[in-house]
């Protein structure tokens, strides 16, 4: 039993005792002590004050009282107001360290026999994935990784997005002005040499477009009568843009046409269309080796496009969905305080939501999870918000496990970032600049000058992709955040360069013990902790809270604030007290194995976040 069971059990027969009151042992608010308190733990009295007829302050002190006389886990109290402040007893501390200093699984939680999926990435073959793809991946990933820590068994997914006319513009371009050229002729990454003609279309277009704009046709007959009043010429052609595309544009025509010759499998088009996506899977699959991800399933958008029909018409004569009179499908979602949704459009095509409810079903069957996470930027939070509540109209048993892990855009201090104008920042030029900006501040710590050179280039690339990915998952998903490449390898930061030094530091620790064959495997003696060594074993006593905390909210960014506070509290520790000049040699053993335990903790949480810790650095 840990040690908020046995508060939690302790009050809850401490008020039965005392004032006669039945309270649920799971009811007894307990959180750790705030720092500028005395206290390990702190119990809330007041839903006890009433039932004793007593103050809050006269509870406090006879519940700590009895539980000082009756646990010898615990040595003293205080009360300050309605709160009781608890001081576990050090040998409390002193034997969970003695039990889990040698435990290689510390950090990995029992079984849960419940499967998540998690559904991250999902690019389009069109451009190269980008920064907001990477804030993706990495919040994908390490909530991955965070819950099977939690005890789940977890499956890994992505929906590609490899059809469409985004995708027939970057084949367009290609074919009217790529004059053969290929990734290797050009010595390109296969997803930057794509987008490239992505960004191409979009520019011709723009010239298209902007001539048209002078021409009797769209000032005459399109303007003129069209205008909204008291709007500008400008203002109109840039609202207008879509509907040229449509109706007018040359270049829109010819991407239309090579979308109606994919769908009805025109052997050259397909041919075409399934080599361009080949570089681009290419070039992903280089970058998802980077970051170190991988997925168990990868589902294509070519071959699920057309899911989902069958379970309308089904919904149909279960009186679940309605037919307008152009024969449109609708449902009705005004009791969720949503409104009604098409879900097939008038000439039989689906949507995107008639999509992801057949891809909901297949996922089903293939997988059986018990949870499936979306991780989508907040854009799509109202499309999600309808998903699920018609899984849920639809009596889909998973329905309740479906979760939308929302996450804010990402910025960098110059500003927003445009695809089709080829301002975005790609995550392969992003991955070689934080390890270029870690390159230059090892240089400057100068420590690693003497190192192997093929060492330096892999503390290198660990430091670097470690200041991208913490700099990412730090920040809670829902916000929205800037990236700036300098900040995020700080040494002395709230970064990942940061923990990693506080790691190597208190392995070097561990293996100075081991070089020099000092025993600690005997029994000590140690009854009374420092503030310095009490504070660092409660933090690590609460990591499987952290873990079961972040799996539960699906947030890595309580386990990267976790291993930011472990790693500055093993700093003070470390200035604070001696380690090899300890006073007598329990305290030196006892000292050895916090310093191993701490790097275990911190390999094992940053490991969750897809970081890598080097040995020295």
């Amino acid at each position: 039993m840990n040690i908020v069971s046995i508060i939690q059990n302790s009050i809850s027969a401490a008020v039965k005792e005392l004032y006669g009151q039945d309270v649920a042992a799971n009811d007894v608010v307990c959180n750790v002590t705030k720092k500028e308190f005395e206290g390990d733990y702190t119990v809330t009295v007041f839903a006890f004050a009433k039932s004793a007829r007593k103050s809050p302050v006269q509870v406090g002190e006879e519940l700590g009282q009895y539980l000082v006389e009756k646990n010898s886990e615990f040595s003293k109290f205080n009360v300050i107001q309605g709160f009781l402040n608890l001081v576990v007893n050090d040998a409390f501390w002193i034997n969970f360290l003695s039990q889990i200093v040698d435990n290689p699984s510390f950090g990995q939680l029992p079984k849960k026999n419940e499967k998540v999926m998690i559904e991250f990435s999902s690019p389009n073959t069109n451009k190269p994935l980008h920064l907001g793809h990477i804030r993706n991946i990495l919040l994908g990933w390490s909530t991955s990784k965070i819950l099977e820590a939690a005890g789940y068994d977890v499956v890994r997914t992505k929906v590609v997005n490899d059809r469409g006319i985004a995708i027939c513009k970057s084949m367009l371009a290609w074919e009217l002005f790529g004059n053969g050229k290929t990734p290797d002729t050009e010595g390109v990454k296969g997803d930057h040499f794509v987008g490239k003609y992505y960004v191409k279309f979009e520019k011709q277009f723009q010239e298209e477009y902007k001539d048209w704009q002078t021409t009797e046709v769209a000032l005459e007959t399109i303007f003129d009568a069209q205008k909204k009043p008291q709007q500008t010429q400008e203002e109109f052609f840039k609202e207008y843009k879509n509907t040229y595309f449509n109706q007018y544009s040359s270049l829109g025509k010819q991407a239309r046409e090579l979308l109606l010759r994919w769908e009805k499998g025109d052997e050259k088009t397909v041919s075409l269309w399934q080599k361009m996506n080949g570089w681009v899977y290419a070039g992903f699959n280089e970058t998802y080796a980077k970051l170190g991800v991988s997925f168990d399933k990868i589902y294509y958008e070519s071959e699920t496009y057309m899911l989902g029909k069958d379970i309308i018409e089904d919904g149909i004569l279960r009186g679940l969905f309605y037919r307008k009179p152009d024969t449109s499908v609708w449902i009705d979602l005004t009791d969720a305080k949503l409104d009604q949704k098409l879900v097939l459009r008038s000439d039989g095509t689906s949507v995107y939501i008639t999509q992801d409810i057949g891809m909901a079903q297949l996922r089903d069957k293939e997988w059986g999870c018990q949870k499936v996470v979306y991780v989508v930027a907040d854009e799509q939070n109202y499309h999600f918000q309808v998903l699920f509540q018609i899984m849920k109209k639809l009596g889909e048993p998973y329905a309740n496990g479906l979760f939308h892990l929302s996450y804010g855009m990402v910025d960098l201090p110059s500003g927003r970032m445009k695809s089709r104008e080829g301002t975005v920042v790609d995550a392969d030029d992003l991955i070689a600049e934080v390890i270029e900006e870690a390159s230059k501040k090892l240089a400057e710590n100068g420590e690693i000058a003497n190192f192997p050179k093929a060492e330096q280039a892999e503390i290198t690339r660990k430091v670097g992709l470690s200041a991208l990915k913490f700099q990412i998952v730090k920040v809670n998903p829902q916000k929205r955040m800037i990236f700036d490449p300098t900040e995020s390898v700080d040494l002395q930061g709230h970064t990942g360069p940061y923990i990693q030094y506080s790691y190597v530091r208190t392995n070097g620790v561990w293996n100075k013990a081991v070089n020099e064959n000092f025993s600690l495997d005997k029994n000590i003696n140690y009854p009374n902790l420092h503030a310095a060594e009490r504070d660092l074993i409660i933090k690590l006593y609460e990591y499987a809270k952290a873990i079961e905390e972040a799996a539960a909210k699906y947030d890595p960014s309580v386990i990267a604030e976790f291993c930011y506070d472990l790693a500055k509290g093993f700093h003070k520790f470390y200035h604070d007290l001696p380690i090899w000049r300890a006073e007598f040699e329990d305290q030196k053993i006892f000292r050895l194995r916090l310093s191993k335990l701490v790097a275990h903790t911190l390999k094992h949480g940053m490991s969750l976040l897809g970081i890598e810790m080097p040995e020295r650095m």
